[in-house]
């Protein structure tokens, strides 16, 4: 009785597409290259897909690792899986065969699905981490055959039972296993479940106005969580239309938005500033977009003039949050763009969020204090990790480690995070601060301010600035313009004129690299 009522109340991650599909069957769910598929194939696809996983042995808890750009074959798997209760491990294509082996010996995967490009470092990390048997999954996004070993996926859902696989999948059954690129020498495997995810949903609904009407491209890597849960899950919910790109190419980008009369678009702010400063953005048909959201790092906010003055009819949320979160923390909305701006908005609906200080006690109003939440979003802790997992939710909160100020009204700054804040001469200075002021600056394209060691100061403001195409900028430039916007101690110390910034594929600027680049200028 008490499973059959169980079943009943479902209301999984994996049962939205089939509700969707029931809702809206001819509509196009997904457009991935030459592809175009309604609601109800992709369901079927799915079912297919789960049939044939369990076909091969996957159940109910196993774990499966997915190593893949951006593709049809992503959105098939992230659902096929939820729907058995197979925890998805999606891997950052970026990693190496020794990070990829650390991930599938730490999640205990016992199958991986492979893009046929990084099956060869599928195959060392398999090899180094010891893993043998299970599912060996192949997507032919190159052409070719599968490598000796491995089946293409295709084959799971062109043909097999249509209907969905019985199986009960609890509010609080893991179903994703996200490795963090965090800053400690090994990432954190944090734990998302239907409750989290499906909170995490409701709230970008509600408060970043998304429909069903919306026609979104997602071109930022799925294997991260705001992409695939902040956005193409929740289009899947609600039954908008997908537009998969490999990746965030900006002409590709910009020619999508007028072929598809794409309305609604997510990207960080470096992918942002790529769009603008591509040659495309003016000659390309971009009336259709209605929609903008970013996220991930913080918009410099003279570049959010500059996309508010050169797309007038798009309104801009910006997201923040973290893995932890499923992401979504808090949102500012577009009528408080400009008269926030720089702010991270309020706590989303399903969100309470506070800052305390080292102690947990609250801080007051205008005081700097670590960012914490309490919301069923949260994740159910770091896999094989109790230590960790025990630190991040003391207090029966979870403690962010971004640092942040808060208006009486609840809206959030955030200042930097822990690590970022650079202490130098006994004084705090938050690198956020410093690129604001060098971002004023007109030939400035980008920038990031980081800490390096100093005899002296301990720690030296250092930024690394990037120019505009065609514009000419010294180090006694920036110094200069600074001067006039910073106090002595915030201005940097060394200034490096570089041609790019280092990124990861989420967009997020890598000052470790930057760190380690530069790390010796205070001895030179």
């Amino acid at each position: 009785m008490e499973q059959a009522v169980a079943r009943a109340r479902q209301h999984s991650a994996g049962d939205l597409l089939h509700r969707t599909a029931r809702r809206y069957p001819d509509k196009v769910a997904v457009v991935s290259g030459e592809r175009r598929v309604t609601f109800a194939e992709f369901d079927t696809a799915v079912n297919r897909a789960a049939h044939a996983l369990v076909e091969r042995g996957a159940g109910k808890g196993d774990r499966l690792a997915l190593l893949s750009h951006n593709c049809w074959e992503y959105a098939v798997l992230a659902f096929a899986t939820a729907k058995l209760g197979v925890v998805l491990v999606p891997v950052n294509f970026m990693l190496n065969a020794d990070e990829t082996a650390y991930i599938l010996g730490h999640s205990g995967a016992s199958g991986i699905v492979a893009e046929d490009a990084l099956v060869p470092t599928a195959e060392k990390a398999l090899a180094i981490a010891g893993v043998e048997g299970g599912v060996r999954g192949w997507i032919g996004l190159s052409g070719g055959v599968p490598a000796a070993g491995w089946e293409d996926v295709g084959v799971w859902w062109s043909a097999g039972p249509d209907s969905a696989p019985e199986v009960l999948v609890g509010d609080d059954d893991p179903l994703r296993l996200m490795y963090t690129s965090g800053t400690e020498s090994r990432p954190k495997g944090v734990m998302l479940s239907s409750r989290s995810l499906i909170s995490q949903y409701v709230s970008c609904v509600v408060d970043g106005g998304m429909t069903e009407d919306d026609v979104e491209v997602h071109s930022l890597p799925m294997y991260h969580c705001a992409q695939l849960d902040c956005f193409f899950s929740v289009d899947v919910y609600l039954g908008a239309t997908s537009i998969i790109v490999p990746g965030p190419d900006p002409a590709v980008l910009l020619e999508t938005i007028e072929r598809e009369k794409v309305t609604k678009l997510f990207c960080p702010p470096t992918v942002w500033i790529a769009l603008l400063r591509h040659p495309d953005f003016d000659r390309r048909d971009l009336s259709s977009l209605r929609k903008g959201y970013y996220g991930a790092s913080a918009m410099p906010v003279e570049v959010l003039r500059e996309l508010l003055r050169r797309l007038p009819e798009v309104r801009l949320w910006n997201f923040y949050g973290q893995t932890e979160m499923a992401p979504l923390a808090t949102i500012l909305r577009p009528h408080e763009q400009l008269e926030r701006a720089g702010s991270a908005g309020k706590a989303a609906i399903n969100v309470e969020t506070i800052l305390v200080d080292d102690d947990g006690n609250p801080v007051s109003a205008g005081e700097v204090g670590e960012i914490v939440h309490r919301s069923p979003h949260a994740a159910l802790g770091y896999y094989r990790d109790e230590e960790k997992t025990a630190e991040a939710f003391r207090g029966g909160w979870f403690h962010s480690g971004d640092l942040g100020v808060m208006t009486e009204d609840g809206y959030l700054s955030v200042v930097d995070r822990k690590k970022d804040m650079i202490k130098t001469g006994g004084e705090n200075v938050a690198s956020r601060e410093v690129e604001e002021a060098i971002y004023e600056m007109e030939g400035v394209a980008e920038v990031a301010v980081f800490g390096i060691s100093h005899p002296r100061w301990i720690e030296a403001v250092t930024a690394v600035v990037v120019p505009k195409p065609g514009v000419e900028l010294s180090a006694v430039d920036v110094d200069a313009h600074v001067r006039e916007r910073l106090a002595g101690y915030k201005r940097p110390k060394y200034v490096v004129l570089a041609d790019s910034l280092p990124k990861n594929p989420s967009g997020k600027i890598l000052k470790r690299e930057l760190r380690a680049q530069h790390g010796g200028l205070a001895t030179s």
